[in-house]
């Protein structure tokens, strides 16, 4: 027969029962031995419940309960804390993120599936879908890595304009998953400058109102392969971001300057001012005479604050960034033609952030009418 073993309700009555029959007369050897128990378990009985009626035995259950399910809440706390401390930093955001993360956690505390979706505020419906992507994500992908490969130094809002011009119908944060899942590289961001303020708190810069409103001015520097310097003259619109014109030569003058801004008042009409910083080209006399002449005024930047001329350098950036990093030009003619290459793509395929990711000047395309047939 296996050793049986008393309830402690069983152990109470028990004892109770001894002490009756002491009451009567009975040696307490005798007594213990009618309880069929040994006199080593009566002592041990009494040292635990001894003088123990039953109400104070469920009030001591009740506490050995309360007292457990406090110890395993904490044991839960604890556990939960070091889930989360072995889960990624910050916040797990997108659901696979969270389903690889509960994976690692599983394997590493040997918890259930239950308990790590809970901690980590996750869906078990969620956890356990595996994502299907669309059945045209392979073309839209393959389309995203070409423009990325013809551009690239486009970052992922410009190349999801050029899709939607495409024909795709795609936003901008699916082609950002793409795009960070290919490991594709966003350019850097240009730190932003900060603007001259008056001491009345008005802004320096002139700003732009409608087209032909303001026009700016400055050159870039460049070298062809065998190491001679020419530069680019670069004419930009204010208001519609559009490169009016873009002369390269080995030498600027002033004379130059004029030449081009003669062929620009004729082609598109005389500006209402010109901007411009202080170099020798743009504050000589005859300069200054033919603006004048013509109809517009000069706005002359301060000296060292190129921010104010701030169109312009942006575009400048670009050009060097998009281009001019990444070409070698062996002859000036071939820097001429694939410049202006350049600026017609700018002016009416590249999308602008500016202008809503829309191209300064986009083309039109007009359909002619048949001709009639000929009898």
């Amino acid at each position: 027969m296996g050793i049986k073993h008393h309830k402690p309700e069983e152990i109470v009555t028990k004892l109770r029962q001894i002490e009756v029959l002491c009451g009567q007369g009975m040696s307490r050897l005798d007594a213990i031995r009618q309880m069929q128990i040994t006199e080593q378990t009566f002592y041990r009985w009494r040292k635990q419940y001894g003088g123990m009626g039953t109400d104070q035995l469920k009030e001591l259950k009740r506490l050995q309960k309360e007292n457990e399910r406090l110890r395993r809440a904490v044991s839960d706390l604890t556990l939960d804390k070091l889930v989360l401390s072995e889960a990624a930093k910050g916040k797990l955001l997108s659901p696979s993120r969270r389903r690889a993360c509960i994976n690692h956690l599983r394997s590493r505390f040997h918890i259930s599936e239950r308990r790590a979706c809970r901690v980590l505020g996750q869906h078990r419906s969620t956890q356990r879908r595996l994502p299907v992507g669309r059945s045209d994500e392979n073309r839209l992908v393959a389309d995203m890595v070409e423009l990325a490969r013809q551009y690239g130094r486009y970052g992922y809002r410009r190349i999801a304009a050029l899709l939607r011009d495409a024909g795709w119908q795609v936003n901008n944060k699916r082609v950002e998953r793409l795009w960070r899942r290919e490991g594709l590289k966003v350019p850097m961001k240009q730190p932003k400058e900060g603007r001259l303020w008056l001491n009345d708190g008005s802004c320096v810069r002139l700003r732009p109102e409608y087209p032909n409103h303001v026009w700016s001015y400055d050159f870039v520097h460049h070298r062809t392969s065998d190491g001679k310097a020419f530069r680019m003259l670069n004419i930009l619109d204010e208001y519609s971001r559009e490169c009016l014109a873009i002369r390269v030569k080995r030498k600027l003058n002033s004379t130059e300057v004029i030449n081009v801004l003669t062929d620009l008042f004729i082609l598109r009409g005389v500006p209402a001012y010109i901007r411009s910083d202080n170099g020798p080209e743009f504050i000589a006399q005859a300069v200054r005479d033919w603006i004048t002449f013509a109809g517009a005024k000069v706005a002359y930047i301060e000296p060292g604050s190129p921010r104010e001329n701030g169109y312009c350098e942006s575009f400048n950036a670009r050009l060097r960034d998009e281009l001019l990093n990444g070409e070698i030009f062996y002859t000036l003619q071939e820097a001429e033609i694939i410049i202006e290459e350049w600026r017609k793509h700018y002016n009416t395929k590249r999308p602008h952030s500016a202008l809503g990711y829309r191209p300064p000047a986009p083309e039109t395309t007009v359909e002619k009418e048949p001709r009639p047939a000929m009898h």
